[in-house]
């Protein structure tokens, strides 16, 4: 902890506090109500994604406050400031999912902007939303600064009243806004009725807090901590929990001692720490976006970390934690079960883990680990020795149909329905296929191909959870199989395919699948093919018209649309790190 005045020789705050020259900075400050200590001692962006747009952030703005108390207790000047998020349960199912993959980098490129321009030392992000979180870890891992990273916390599981006229399928037990997504294909189905559909709406989601499930947002905070940006267990506690304002002090706290020892995130993002932060993926059973976002943190910090990377990793980790959508458990629980320190505990016992990483407590994950109390319960968490299944929950394909690659979550598949052949039946948008779906205008046995909705040609890469829900609402998740060159919510289930690269857009092999060409899908061998010759294939890509034309001509999606990159790099607009000629830190 920082108590003696601050030499700002090498520290970034020094261009608008020290020397003569910075008088009118400083009036600025005054102006504020800052004193002379305050002035000259670092400065530390607070950031956080608060809004009011859904409950994963609504908590966001009283952490940040917590944040500030720890910064000043460390002998730190907090200045607070806000980006961008876009709540995927809320864009979900129509074009503003088309915004969702593009707000990660809005969010990265806001809070760098943010940092640059007002010459912040330091860093600690909050964030509670799907894309909120990689966007904010990229931008510390971007900017190179000390770093501490903060989730808001999880939403509490919902539960009908007792009594309420529902179907027994949804009584006396936990709820998430995934019940809610596939009460919608039983509703149109006509096993739910308007007053039951209307029942659950109202208790699935009880309190602040980002979804419950292992979906996006709570796999990203599980790999915050596994990576070593955020403190030990502080992902887990659920959003209205007193105790996360401890952690958002401890964090404000850490980010001082981080600063005083100069350690930056790119001594805690490392390519051992990335291959950490897969590992609990893998045996979470978390969102398959993990794919995307991995690689993105890793070309921030100019380490090539690609899908192919991340699924070697998945193919051989054990899958031992029983969350939702797969298993039976919410983050909850987890936080309750030990949280994600008595994870890597597992993992650990299995070789599994590199101790040498650095952490956000200025220790390595071999001590933060020595010092986590408690095992695995055997209920939440099992026993890396006698896991759910001996690989990971998330597995990568590849094959003629996806030469860059593609992903699949698996976890709480029978093997038997790891494996799927079908003829091809093609949709040009999700649009498309969700009045398919429907209107039954498909059959058992198919593989559902929606195409178009890669990061470029989409633009977005849309999440299909409205169409893979209402196929598991009705009762034909393990009937057919699905892919797309977009991607799933963390909550979809069944055999859903995402990131079939190269895109639609670029004439990757998705983009000349016809109606009834045959299809194999095996994860267990990870394989992903088309039974079309290499012949028919190259004459279908002769004759290609070019990619669909959006109605996306300007703006921020054309923008977006124009950099991407592939989805095999993590779908990311800039160069990286790799071809950086600076660092921020040290201007």
């Amino acid at each position: 902890m920082l108590k003696k005045p601050t030499d700002k020789t090498h520290l970034p705050s020094r261009h608008v506090t020290e020397g003569p020259a910075r008088a009118p900075h400083r009036s600025y400050f005054y102006a504020m109500g800052l004193g002379d200590e305050e002035i000259h001692q670092p400065w530390v962006g607070v950031a956080t994604c608060w809004n009011e747009a859904a409950p994963c952030n609504i908590a966001l703005n009283r952490q940040a406050q917590s944040v500030k108390l720890g910064v000043k207790q460390g002998g730190g000047t907090p200045r607070e400031f806000t980006t961008i998020t876009v709540t995927d349960g809320i864009a979900m199912g129509h074009e503003g999912m088309r915004s969702s993959l593009a707000s990660r980098e809005a969010i990265a490129d806001t809070v760098e902007l943010t940092m640059r321009g007002h010459c912040y030392d330091a860093i600690v992000g909050l964030a509670g939303c799907d894309k909120s979180l990689p966007g904010m870890m990229m931008a510390m891992v971007r900017l190179n600064t000390p770093s501490v990273f903060i989730y808001g916390g999880s939403i509490l599981p919902g539960r009908a009243p007792a009594g309420a006229d529902i179907p027994a399928e949804y009584a006396d037990r936990d709820l998430t806004v995934q019940d809610m997504f596939e009460a919608v294909g039983n509703h149109q189905a006509g096993n739910l009725s308007d007053a039951a559909l209307d029942v659950l709406e109202r208790v699935a989601c009880p309190s602040a807090g980002a979804c419950g499930g292992q979906f996006t947002a709570n796999t990203m905070a599980c790999v915050s901590e596994a990576i070593g940006l955020a403190l030990p267990n502080s992902a887990g506690a659920p959003a209205p929990y007193e105790s996360r304002d401890q952690y958002s002090i401890a964090s404000g706290v850490a980010v001082m001692n981080l600063i005083e020892r100069n350690i930056r995130a790119r001594d805690i993002v490392t390519r051992k720490s990335l291959e950490n932060a897969a590992r609990v993926v893998a045996c979470t059973g978390g969102s398959t976006n993990a794919g995307l976002h991995l690689p993105a943190i890793a070309h921030e910090a100019g380490i090539e970390f690609t899908l192919d990377d991340v699924c070697e990793i998945f193919r051989d980790t054990p899958y031992f934690v029983d969350l939702k959508p797969g298993g039976q458990y919410v983050a909850k629980d987890l936080y309750e079960a030990g949280g994600v320190p008595i994870v890597m505990k597992e993992l650990r016992k299995a070789g599994l883990i590199h101790e040498d990483c650095m952490t956000a407590t200025g220790k390595a994950m071999g001590e933060v680990i020595d010092e986590t109390k408690g095992e695995a319960d055997g209920r939440v968490i099992y026993p890396v020795e006698t896991p759910l299944s001996k690989t990971g929950g998330v597995v990568g394909l590849k094959g003629n149909l996806a030469p860059d690659g593609a992903i699949v979550k698996v976890a709480g598949m029978e093997t038997q329905h790891q494996m799927f052949t079908g003829p091809a039946r093609v949709f040009e948008c999700e649009e498309d296929a969700f009045q398919a779906v429907q209107d039954r205008a498909y059959e058992e046995g198919e593989v559902i191909v929606i195409r178009n909705e890669g990061p470029a040609g989409g633009p977005g890469m849309r999440e299909m959870l409205a169409t893979t829900a209402a196929l598991s609402g009705q009762g034909m998740g393990k009937k057919v199989a699905l892919i797309t060159d977009g991607r799933f919510s963390g909550a979809t289930r069944g055999f859903c395919v995402g990131h079939v690269g190269p895109e639609a857009a670029h004439c990757g092999p998705i983009a000349l699948v016809e109606n009834g060409d045959m299809i194999t899908l095996d994860a267990i061998k990870g394989e992903i093919r088309i039974d079309v010759s290499d012949d028919v294939m190259a004459e279908r890509k002769a004759n290609w018209k070019g990619p669909r034309k959006t109605i996306y001509a300007s703006g921020a999606l054309w923008k977006y649309a124009q950099l991407v990159g592939r989805a095999k790099f993590g779908a990311c607009t800039h160069p990286g790190a790799a071809d950086e000629e600076h660092i921020y830190m040290d201007l």
